[in-house]
């Protein structure tokens, strides 16, 4: 990510909340470079659980060469897809969690690569956000593979081979 589309993204995401410049401090200065933002406001979050999540993005990367912002948690046990606000309000599937007005969470500093919270799929600054049908696409897929594996590990035993 280039310093100028960083700077968009900080300023982008920071902009969500109430006081942007205290959001811009704790990034700045805190240690995991991680701050509190709201959703509901410029965008609402599906968070997806791990394998699931995984298979989501790599569908959805092959179907949309530039996606919206995607979350990762420490150990890909969650994926947070960024959506239009009012995504949240309206999204039913088992498993997925949203995040819609009310909800506060966890946002990494664009730019800042780590091993536990982390940007899979960083804001770019221009607000691009994942499209919900494409998404929503990506999910039966990705869905409709990992019930393919399970079925194809119970047929041989389990192991995969």
């Amino acid at each position: 990510m280039g310093s100028l589309e960083a700077r968009g993204a900080v300023e982008w995401l920071a902009a969500a909340a109430p006081d942007p410049e205290a959001t811009r401090w704790e990034w700045e200065r805190s240690a995991l470079g991680i701050a509190l933002l709201p959703a509901g406001r410029f965008w609402d979050v599906l968070i997806v659980p791990g394998e699931l999540g995984r298979l989501t993005v790599d569908v959805l990367l092959r179907l949309d060469s530039n996606p919206g912002p995607v979350l990762v948690d420490f150990g890909d046990y969650r994926f947070g897809f960024f959506v239009p606000p009012g995504t949240a309000a309206r999204w039913v599937g088992t498993g997925v969690r949203s995040a819609g007005p009310g909800t506060w969470l966890a946002v990494p500093h664009p730019s800042r690569a780590g091993r536990g919270l982390r940007w899979l799929v960083p804001p770019d600054g221009s607000g691009l956000l994942n499209n919900p049908v494409l998404l929503e696409l990506a999910m039966h897929e990705a869905a409709a593979l990992l019930v393919a594996g399970e079925g194809a590990d119970r047929g041989n035993g389990g192991d995969g081979v």
